[in-house]
């Protein structure tokens, strides 16, 4: 493993705005991270989760929003039932807090496509007002955003503090991938996201494709995409792989892809709470192989 336009008010719903937050070990404030990418199917989702799972581990309270407008995938990964109440909560008949999973610091928002039809063009902003109502209340908010298409979810991408920007060597995930920072470059003025190259076949054409994106986006675009590392694609079939990815066990893909998110939440917000990872060693994006 390698390493706001004015909008029209969405729907109302449920929040805690007066809600204290939570008290960390060093009082930084929410960290939002959007897991997001140029084209589907490059493991995004999985991605989202991981990462979820092992920062909720370390002791942080930590958000994990599905924005593919079809949360059973995830909710099928977490071993829990869809719920199909996101109009509900749209609608302030279910409360925010009663209607999200929790698992210990894992927090859950999984949405659905049949939510409200007239209301599926203000999707991107409804998230937004969900997440700006209940930032204090956690250490991370992760957000599982759907592929870059015609400028849908930019304002999302934009509104969050990092973008993991997932691709695989797939030329169409590359040259999207490509638009995607183009268009938070010029509609944004965004320079700064992190790439993570899932599913590659070797080192070498990891070193490739990581290369070639990077340097064609700070020589075309003038914008900096930080190498965070990588994942090659392994022997299993889709539910056998997350069966081992997403598993508690001590595996080498675990450890691995525990050292690169140290490496990126080092780089993106400081060192973790030492006292709250069974890790005892940090490390860097470089390190990570």
């Amino acid at each position: 493993m390698h390493k706001t336009n004015n909008r029209q008010q969405s729907p109302k719903f449920s929040s805690d705005v007066n809600s204290k937050r939570r008290p960390t070990f060093n009082e930084f404030l929410c960290k939002k991270i959007s897991i997001t990418g140029g084209t589907g199917n490059v493991g995004k989702t999985s991605i989202a989760l991981k990462m979820t799972m092992e920062l909720a581990s370390m002791g942080h309270k930590t958000l994990l929003i599905d924005c593919n407008l079809n949360s059973s995938h995830t909710c099928k990964k977490l071993g829990i039932e869809f719920n199909f109440e996101f109009h509900k909560l749209l609608t302030g008949e279910i409360s925010f807090d009663d209607f999200i999973f929790k698992k210990g610091n894992l927090h859950f928002l999984g949405t659905e496509t049949d939510f409200l039809d007239e209301q599926k063009n203000k999707f991107e902003q409804i998230i937004i007002d969900i997440i700006n109502s209940h930032d204090k209340e956690y250490d991370y908010i992760l957000v599982d955003c759907p592929s870059y298409e015609k400028d849908y979810f930019l304002d999302l991408n934009g509104l969050c503090d990092h973008r993991l920007i997932v691709i695989t060597p797939d030329r169409k995930s590359i040259t999207d991938s490509y638009s995607f920072v183009k268009a938070l470059f010029h509609k944004l003025g965004i320079k700064e996201n992190h790439l993570f190259v899932n599913k590659y076949q070797t080192e070498k054409q990891f070193l490739k494709v990581a290369t070639s994106l990077t340097e064609t986006i700070e020589n075309f675009i003038g914008a900096n995409i930080h190498l965070l590392g990588g994942m090659p694609k392994y022997n299993f079939d889709d539910n056998g792989f997350d069966t081992f990815f997403l598993s508690e066990s001590k595996n080498e893909i675990n450890h691995n892809f525990v050292k690169l998110l140290l490496g990126f939440t080092e780089k993106a917000v400081g060192p973790l709470n030492a006292q709250n990872t069974s890790l005892s060693y940090q490390t860097n994006e470089q390190d990570v192989h």
